[in-house]
C-alpha cells in the first residue's frame, strides 16, 4: 500500500500574535522570534499513515508545497517514520490561494502515481479553510471522506470512523481515496533519536513547476491576507441596589432589542 500525506509548513499556532506580521504587498506572513512548524492537523495525518504502516505495512510519502521551506521543519515526518519527502519548492508556489495549491498538489500526486490513499489534515491552522483535501479529491476524481478519527484498510476498501458533532459515523470507501484526518486519530508520535538521525541522512526530492507540468490557473493567486481585528465595548450598569441594577440592565437590553 502506498500512502501520500500532504503537510504544510505554518506559523506556530502557539506563538503570540506579536511574533508575526502580515506583508500586505506580497500576501505573506513574517515571523519574529518564533520558528515555523508542521501544521498540527498535518501531523495527525502523518500519524494516521504511520498507524496503517505499523498495522499492515505501507510506504508513506510526504508531500509539501511552499517556498523557502525549512528542512528541519519539513523533515519532521521523516523523523516520525515516513519513508520519503517530496517538496514542491519554488517562488511560483508562493502566494497561491486554495485553488492554486490544490492544482499544484494534484499535479504532483499524478506524477507520483501508484497511490492507494491520500491523507490531509482536516484543515490548516493558518487559514482553517479545510479546502485542500476535498479539492484534491474533486480534481483527481476520487472519493473523499472528511474528519477521520480512525482509518482501517482491508484490501481495496478503507473503513473510516468519521467524527461528527454528536459522535461518529462509520464509512466504507473504495480505494484510491482522499481522507482528511482529525485530532481524534490520536496524538502524533514524537520522533525518536534514531528517527531524527535517519531523517538527517535523507535528501528530499525538490520539484519545480516544470517538473510537474504546473502552470498556475487563472485566479490562483492569493488576493489579500490580513489579521482579523476584534473590537468591543463595555458599559457598566450600576444601581443603588441589586434590584435596581437588574431593572436598569433589563431596560437597556430591551432598548437594544436584545430581549
Amino acid at each position: 500500500m502506498k500512502i501520500i500525506v500532504c503537510v504544510k509548513q505554518v506559523i506556530d499556532p502557539e506563538a503570540p500574535p506579536s511574533s508575526f506580521s502580515i506583508d500586505t504587498a506580497t500576501c505573506t506572513a513574517r515571523m519574529r522570534g518564533a520558528n515555523p512548524v508542521i501544521d498540527p492537523f498535518g501531523e495527525y495525518a502523518v500519524e494516521a499513515a504511520l498507524k496503517l504502516k505499523d498495522a499492515a505495512g505501507a510506504e508513506v510519502a510526504v508531500l509539501s508545497l511552499g517556498n523557502g521551506l525549512q528542512r528541519d521543519v519539513v523533515k519532521k515526518p521523516l523523523a516520525m517514520g515516513a519513508d520519503g519527502l517530496i517538496l514542491l519548492e519554488d517562488p511560483a508556489f508562493a502566494g497561491l490561494n486554495a485553488a492554486g495549491t490544490v492544482a499544484a498538489l494534484a499535479a504532483a500526486v499524478k506524477k507520483i502515481g501508484g497511490y492507494d490513499l491520500i491523507l490531509c489534515g482536516r484543515e490548516a491552522s493558518d487559514t482553517n479553510a479545510g479546502l485542500t483535501g476535498p479539492g484534491l479529491a474533486e480534481t483527481l476524481g476520487l472519493p473523499c471522506v472528511t474528519l477521520a478519527g480512525k482509518i482501517e484498510v482491508d484490501g481495496t476498501t478503507a473503513r473510516i470512523r468519521r467524527v461528527t458533532s454528536v459522535g461518529y459515523d462509520v464509512v466504507e470507501v473504495a480505494l484510491p481515496a482522499v481522507v482528511t484526518v482529525s485530532n481524534e486519530v490520536g496524538e502524533a508520535r514524537y520522533p525518536t533519536i534514531k528517527g531524527i538521525m535517519g531523517a538527517k541522512k535523507i535528501t528530499p526530492e525538490v520539484w519545480s513547476p516544470a517538473d510537474i507540468g504546473f502552470a498556475a490557473p487563472a485566479g490562483a493567486a492569493l488576493q489579500d491576507l490580513y489579521q482579523p481585528t476584534f473590537e468591543g465595548s463595555c458599559e457598566f450598569i450600576a444601581g443603588e441596589t441589586a434590584d435596581e441594577s437588574g431593572t436598569l440592565l433589563a431596560d437597556k437590553l430591551r432598548a437594544e432589542k436584545i430581549i
